[in-house]
């Protein structure tokens, strides 16, 4: 009876529940510097070419697009926000941001940078939105529950404003968008320059 017991202590699922809401909001306090550790690992492991440039630039601009647009309307810890691309998913920022890492990955023209890149967008954004979820279901309730089935009555129509985009800080996101490009293109000069010699 006492092995039983202990079993079922060692599997007692509230405090499982608990140990991996600790361990989510770690990762997901830490992404940004877990970010820059393994942008250096992406910025060593790329090849990039002027044509993965352009590529996936491209795609990590429509990805940033996405991003302003959901801080554009994102009203953080004060309400549900339902306008703008909230309207079809829950997490713009982070489809943005996968965008975004989609992105990087053809821009660096690397497998090995397409996995890592893979990995850190697996952890952390699964930590940021076990984390995200949990602080609206504690303030919202229902709210929050019935807005994620799609069974909320709708916001009153909230703009689009720049204003709440660089009020929510999206432009650190642009910047390192732009960042990383300049870092890409002149690894990729780097590398011209060196076959020619």
């Amino acid at each position: 009876m006492a092995r039983g017991a202990a079993t079922e202590a060692a599997f007692d699922e509230p405090a499982m529940a608990r140990v991996q809401e600790r361990i989510a909001a770690t990762v997901a306090r830490r992404r940004v510097p877990l970010g820059f550790l393994f942008g250096a690992m992406v910025l060593g492991l790329a090849q990039p070419s002027g044509r993965s440039i352009a590529a996936g630039m491209s795609v990590a601009a429509a990805g940033e697009s996405l991003r302003v647009w959901a801080a554009g309307h994102l009203q953080k810890g004060r309400e549900v926000t339902s306008s703008g691309p909230y309207r079809w998913t829950g997490h713009p920022l982070y489809v943005g941001s996968s965008i975004m890492g989609a992105g990087l990955a053809i821009a660096c023209g690397s497998v090995a940078v397409a996995v890592l890149i893979a990995v850190y967008l697996a952890m952390t954004m699964t930590a940021a939105i076990r984390t995200e979820e949990s602080f609206l279901r504690r303030n919202f309730g229902e709210r929050y529950d019935s807005y994620r089935r799609g069974s909320s009555s709708p916001e009153p129509a909230r703009r689009f404003t720049l204003r709440q985009a660089i009020v929510n800080r999206e432009y650190r996101a642009i910047l390192g968008l732009l960042a990383a490009t300049a870092l890409l293109v002149a690894k990729s000069m780097f590398w011209l320059a060196a076959a020619d010699r």
